[in-house]
């Protein structure tokens, strides 16, 4: 009689939705990648007194980037 419990269990367990990231969402993270990626090398270009533009670009690509993955990962 347990067996019986444990199978229909299994069945149920199969048959819920799965959270799937969609093509679109695959796109959309690979371009986040790719501006995390550019932020990091504009970041290399930095100067120490933070006064040139690698220094003002480099966060908003990095915070960009990031939210953009999210962005991918929701859709």
């Amino acid at each position: 009689m347990k067996h019986k419990h444990r199978h229909q269990k299994s069945e149920q367990e199969s048959q819920t939705p799965q959270a799937v990231i969609s093509k679109r969402g695959k796109v959309v993270i690979a371009i986040g990648i790719g501006i995390v990626i550019i932020g990091f090398l504009v970041l290399t270009k930095t100067n120490p007194q933070g006064d040139n533009f690698a220094s003002s670009l480099s966060p908003f690509l990095l915070v960009g980037g990031y939210i953009t993955i999210a962005v991918g990962i929701i859709s």
